[in-house]
């Protein structure tokens, strides 16, 4: 399994423009799980070029008799949940970018020293796309020597998330608080709350050579989650979240990122 801190890249020789779709907290196998949505997105993905995923943990819902969530609430059981799951992504293989694990594929690790992330990413093979905690993923476009003007390059860096998302504000920032600690970074891609936000911070850059002081904006994206409102969230009393997917889009021929809900 490879490091965390390798860095995963991709290179579009092209100057056309990407759409990135950041994906996570799908929980296949859960009562409450969009099935219909999810398997919609599939086999749409499929069929719009220039289209990618970021897969971002909780793929799967991955009940364990040590976990909170019932187990006699799944609809299909833990090793079938991992094996549809690699069914489903086998089509859009090309188009992952990278993956990451979950809090809820980390209970198979708990319990038996299992990984059902990775081994979907095995399934794939795409073994080298699969970081366990963190992914920094680098997406240059055009010419590799070319004018860095008309030959951008972006960096994400891809984590599930961790924490209490019962309000908004608290989970918004976490998460630009873990921005700020990674530095050259132009998107920071996360889940687990189940609420989907994006914002924009600044760091402030002291650049000695030039001898000026500027800010360096940065994006926090914080995927929503595919699943209904009831189970486990009802019972804790958890706010409902709505479902909104999101679209990272990547200019290729300027630095220019966009994020619509």
């Amino acid at each position: 399994m490879l490091s965390d801190f390798e860095i995963i890249t991709r290179h579009f020789p092209e100057n056309n423009d990407i759409k990135i779709y950041p994906i996570s907290d799908v929980h296949l196998g859960a009562a409450e799980h969009l099935a219909s949505e999810w398997d919609n997105f599939c086999k749409r993905i499929l069929e719009e070029p220039n289209s990618y995923v970021i897969l971002g943990g909780d793929l799967l819902n991955n009940s364990t008799r040590s976990s909170v969530a019932d187990i006699f609430e799944e609809t299909m059981r833990p090793r079938e949940q991992k094996r549809r799951m690699a069914e489903m992504l086998k089509p859009i293989k090309d188009k992952i970018l990278c993956a990451v694990n979950g809090n809820h594929e980390r209970r198979s690790g708990k319990d038996a020293d299992d990984d059902p992330t990775y081994d979907i990413m095995c399934k794939l093979d795409l073994e080298h796309l699969y970081r366990e905690n963190m992914s920094f993923l680098c997406l240059r476009f055009g010419k590799k020597e070319g004018n860095g003007k008309l030959n951008p390059t972006y960096t994400f860096v891809v984590t599930h998330g961790a924490g209490g998302g019962g309000s908004t504000g608290s989970a918004v920032n976490r998460g630009e608080k873990f921005g700020y600690v990674v530095d050259g970074m132009d998107c920071l891609v996360l889940g687990h709350t189940h609420k989907a936000y994006t914002t924009q911070p600044s760091k402030i850059s002291i650049d000695l050579q030039n001898n000026k002081v500027s800010l360096k904006p940065f994006k926090v994206v914080s995927m929503t989650s595919w699943l209904a409102y009831g189970g486990y969230a009802a019972r804790a009393m958890l706010t409902p979240s709505s479902y909104v997917p999101q679209e990272i889009i990547l200019r290729g021929n300027r630095k220019e990122m966009k994020v619509i809900m």
